[in-house]
């Protein structure tokens, strides 16, 4: 039997209920979009690892071949340890193109004005030791535009230079440049506060002023720097060297004009020497490439980092980057 007078609903249980479908739509909202972002974080990853390992692989080098061949090393742009030409990178490509069983002959392409003394006498030496582990295996460079200073130092180590006509050959030399700024700060009424453990931790600091001592140092390291830049090339190029003192001046010379001086032995190209004086025209590059994770890192830096973190979620000193300590700065000195 039914109560004829029911008790009238609560005007709040229609509220409660939409609150509870709402919430729900909303619980439910949250956990599609969470696992839409952990998808897309996961792809997102598994597409950036794919894309390193490809681009890396390509960028590695490690060529091969199956029939006599030149192999080719490339020597283009600034010499320096933080460069794509640096010993570790040039010398692995070196020692590959060596151990090849079908090399016939390594050709140095080169086309550079220079830059680190060391990476290029470190070159200079691996080319050295390869050949006296080679001797079968004949080394000659082939300069492109630009063979300065550091590049010339590691030409010094073929058995044979090649040039064009219009070449840049030379510079045979060291530099140490900067700026000083003692007049202007003078004039801008900016004083120089500089406390220093050692009498000399300062030197050549270009906001202070130059001493006599100081330039006399620096003379005697660029000088002992460039004895070691013309032992290697009188070792290299020995009796056919025909010029003075004027080819360790700091010269640059055409091609043709390196050609009379004995600083190169006679014209030609990449594709000319493999084919006439190796005797072998295919050619195979040896030459290492960085790969694509460490161009990023190179360029990037900590902008990599971050916007991974982004896209990811993760704090960006879990990603790594670059960091740099208070500290004397190194002087610059490019072979250039």
């Amino acid at each position: 039997m039914t109560d004829p007078n029911p008790a009238p609903k609560s005007a709040a249980e229609p509220s409660a209920h939409l609150l509870a479908e709402v919430a729900r739509e909303l619980i439910d909202e949250q956990r599609r979009g969470r696992r839409w972002r952990i998808a897309f974080r996961a792809f997102t990853a598994l597409w950036l690892i794919a894309l390193l390992v490809v681009l890396g692989s390509i960028g590695r080098g490690g060529a091969t071949s199956t029939e006599p061949h030149t192999a080719l090393v490339r020597i283009e742009g600034i010499i320096a340890d933080d460069a794509d030409v640096a010993a570790e990178t040039i010398n692995a490509g070196l020692r590959d193109a060596f151990e090849d069983p079908q090399t016939r002959g390594v050709i140095l392409q080169i086309n550079s004005p220079g830059g680190s003394p060391v990476q290029s006498s470190r070159i200079h030496t691996e080319i050295r030791r390869l050949r006296s582990l080679h001797p079968d295996i004949p080394v000659h460079a082939v300069v492109a535009d630009l063979c300065a200073s550091g590049g010339y130092f590691i030409a010094a180590a073929a058995d044979q230079i090649h040039v064009d006509r219009s070449s840049i050959v030379g510079s045979i030399g060291v530099i140490l440049n900067g700026f000083g700024f003692t007049g202007s700060m003078d004039r801008l009424g900016v004083e120089r506060r500089l406390l220093t453990a050692g009498e000399n931790k300062g030197f050549l600091d270009p906001f202070s002023p130059l001493k006599a001592e100081e330039v006399e140092h620096a003379r005697s390291l660029l000088d002992s720097i460039h004895a070691h830049f013309i032992d290697a090339v009188k070792t290299g190029r020995g009796e056919r060297l025909r010029g003075g003192d004027e080819l360790f001046s700091g010269l640059l010379w055409s091609g043709d004009q390196a050609v009379e001086l004995g600083l190169a032995d006679a014209l030609g190209d990449v594709d000319s020497v493999a084919r006439e004086v190796i005797g072998a025209e295919s050619i195979v590059d040896f030459t290492p490439r960085p790969d694509f994770a460490e161009r990023l890192v190179r360029r990037f830096g900590v902008s990599v980092g971050e916007a991974l973190a982004r896209v990811w979620g993760v704090p960006a000193g879990l990603l790594g980057g670059a960091a740099s300590a208070g500290g004397a700065t190194a002087l610059p000195m490019p072979l250039r």
